[in-house]
């Protein structure tokens, strides 16, 4: 075969895609004969079989899962072509569409971001906030130039995407000045039965410091857990308990705040990640956000093995 069709190599993925026959000619606006006939010249232009019937549904061969796996990088390289063709109409600013894990620290992305509003011929800034699960789907879609997160990609999720680690900064307890300096005086043993506010259980940063607290038998009274960062500080800043935040960020949490530092956490860090379809990033905002991260905001920061 000294050349492919296209046309057959996308009736083929859409098949897969949509799980059968049927469901692509729906899709494509086509009859099923003439799916089965443009994915069986694919599979003569091939010279080996691409699906097998199993129970009367289609299964992929080795071969087929092989091409499959091709064609799903060909056609995602055809939507970020066309993507980076739309993104810049004529006379407007190149868009960068982020997607924002709710368990992001709301300062850490500000910072991490700050460069891209700054980048030459101007750039417009979307940011979508969602679970990281729903964010990696979008990702997968092209939706999404880039997610923000707390935590690499699962290696059980199936989206075809690269963690890119933006650095790393140990944690800090904050609280409001009189209970910090009563608590500060026998950190971190003085926790126990202090009010506390956590990020969910489903949160990377509330495993670490679930473990921490094990680890040295302190048993503080969690009294609000949040999803939202940003949220959790609110409440911090009422009074409401200690709460933890990056130690990267400790002036700007006590000036905005009105809070003091209690303590670091011996041994807990939290590590950003900025993951995307790109092994190599190569979007220019994408690429000056991650070297304003590593180099400035988590700079005094070095990651742990």
């Amino acid at each position: 075969m000294d050349w492919l069709n296209y046309h057959h190599l996308l009736y083929f993925h859409t098949v897969v895609s949509e799980g059968s026959i049927v469901k692509a000619a729906q899709r494509l606006s086509l009859t099923p004969p003439t799916i089965s006939g443009q994915i069986k010249a694919l599979e003569d232009a091939i010279g080996e079989r691409l699906f097998e019937r199993q129970r009367r549904r289609l299964v992929l061969t080795e071969t087929g899962r092989t091409v499959h796996r091709y064609a799903d990088e060909i056609f995602g390289i055809g939507r970020e072509l066309l993507e980076a063709i739309r993104a810049r109409p004529a006379g407007r600013p190149a868009r960068l569409v982020v997607g924002v894990a709710d368990v992001m620290p709301k300062l850490i992305v500000r910072r991490v971001l700050e460069p891209v509003l700054h980048m030459p011929g101007g750039m417009r800034l979307v940011c979508r906030e969602d679970t990281s699960e729903k964010l990696l789907a979008a990702l997968a879609l092209h939706e999404l130039d880039v997610v923000l997160t707390d935590a690499p990609m699962p290696p059980d999720v199936r989206v075809r995407a690269y963690n890119h680690l933006l650095g790393e900064s140990r944690v800090t307890l904050f609280a409001l000045p009189a209970l910090a300096r009563s608590l500060a005086r026998r950190f971190p043993a003085s926790l126990d039965e202090v009010p506390l506010l956590l990020p969910t259980p489903q949160s990377t940063l509330r495993r670490s410091i679930d473990q921490f607290f094990a680890a040295h038998r302190i048993r503080p009274r969690v009294v609000a857990e949040f999803d939202d960062s940003a949220l959790l500080k609110v409440f911090g800043e009422d009074g409401v308990g200690v709460f933890p935040a990056p130690s990267v960020l400790e002036r700007d949490i006590c000036d905005r705040y009105g809070v003091k530092v209690v303590g670091r956490l011996p041994d807990v860090s939290e590590r950003f990640y900025a993951i995307s379809v790109e092994r190599r990033l190569t979007h220019p905002a994408v690429v000056a956000m991650t070297q304003q991260a590593r180099t400035a905001l988590f700079h005094d920061e070095q990651p742990r093995g």
